[in-house]
């Protein structure tokens, strides 16, 4: 029978989901996690089939879990459950290794059925995410674009590795709009630090632009 993980800091969401698989003859929930942590050991231990993932947690972003937890079970597929219903999480999760992508706002037969889609070797998106695809594919292709000029700006001093009193005076503005802009950009991009903007620029060769 296919195990799987639940990993969300909202009890009573654990619960109505848990109560929702449970109803699934041929799928057991093995564990109940509220934290990135609590994840980390519950599937090193369980080595659980499946994991449905929120993506906002008490201790950090749920992004770059998912490799984390593909580090310690490589054969887990991983489901996300989020909120965010928008660019750039989707395409960020499903890259960083991610089977499957449930918007919270769906109906909560979705889930089970992303799930049973993964393990059958599909990669799922719930219905209002098919929709908004086939409606704006620009806004999947590259989640850069939607940065304004500024941000944009900013972004690539700070992957380039200058600290934001450099990016404040290199740019002419103050160090407070500097973290303005760059809590916007880093929200536009799913990152979770300096790190992941420098890997971002760096795969899309950006950096040259800085030198």
């Amino acid at each position: 029978m296919p195990t799987l993980v639940l990993i969300d800091d909202h009890a009573i969401v654990r619960e109505g989901f848990k109560r929702l698989i449970e109803l699934e003859p041929d799928l057991a929930v093995v564990a109940e996690c509220r934290s990135a942590d609590d994840a980390v050991e519950a599937v090193g231990q369980h080595q659980p089939d499946l994991v449905a993932l929120d993506l906002s947690l008490p201790d950090g972003s749920g992004l770059p879990l998912i490799e984390h937890l593909l580090s310690v079970s490589a054969h887990t597929r991983i489901v996300v459950l989020s909120m965010h219903d928008g660019e750039p999480y989707v395409s960020e999760a499903l890259r960083r290794g991610a089977s499957g992508y449930v918007t919270k706002g769906v109906a909560p037969e979705e889930l089970v059925a992303g799930l049973r889609a993964v393990m059958s070797g599909e990669r799922f998106l719930s219905s209002d995410l098919r929709q908004r695809r086939a409606e704006r594919p620009e806004d999947v292709l590259d989640p850069i674009a939607r940065l304004t000029a500024r941000e944009r700006e900013v972004f690539l001093l700070l992957a380039a590795g200058r600290a934001p009193k450099q990016v404040a005076a290199e740019l002419g503005i103050g160090q407070k709009t500097v973290y303005i802009h760059r809590a916007s950009l880093m929200g536009k991009l799913g990152a979770g630090s300096e790190l992941d903007l420098y890997r971002m620029a760096s795969e899309r060769g950006l950096l040259q632009e800085q030198r």
